[in-house]
């Protein structure tokens, strides 16, 4: 799924800034129950315009993909080195602009690429290459 939300990237919360500069789409790469409670923990990559600066931090959406998704048609990448952690369904989720009814979800991923999209980020977490922002502090 791809929401509307107030990403707050790594760098920004590592200078001390309490809140996102804007709001951006971001997929769901992964979302958790707390098997203890109802808690829904969410995993939220962002998705930007910006071309990475080094290749393997992102990865490129294709056009159909990001139509399916509900973004526009420029050029998009999700970058894969960064994710913001929430209990669902947060106080930074936010109202797509021009949707009617009003909603938070873009639109959906394809299963093929979310799996893509999910192996990439596991692995460089695993590999220590990606950096997390709690967003419930």
């Amino acid at each position: 799924m791809v929401i509307r939300y107030n990403y707050l990237w790594a760098d920004d919360a590592a200078s001390g800034l309490p809140e996102a500069s804007k709001e951006r789409p971001s997929a769901i790469v992964v979302a958790l129950a707390d098997g203890s409670s109802e808690i829904l923990r969410c995993v939220v990559v962002p998705i930007t315009h910006s071309e990475p600066k080094n290749e393997a931090d992102a990865l490129e959406i294709p056009p159909a993909v990001c139509r399916s998704a509900g973004l526009d048609a420029a050029r998009s990448w999700v970058v894969m080195t960064e994710y913001n952690e929430f209990n669902w369904p947060g106080y930074d989720i936010a109202h797509v602009p021009g949707k009617d009814p009003p909603s938070f979800v873009y639109g959906f991923l394809p299963i093929g690429f979310l799996q893509i999209m999910r192996e990439r980020w596991q692995a460089l977490r695993g590999a220590g290459l990606s950096r997390s922002v709690d967003r419930d502090d």
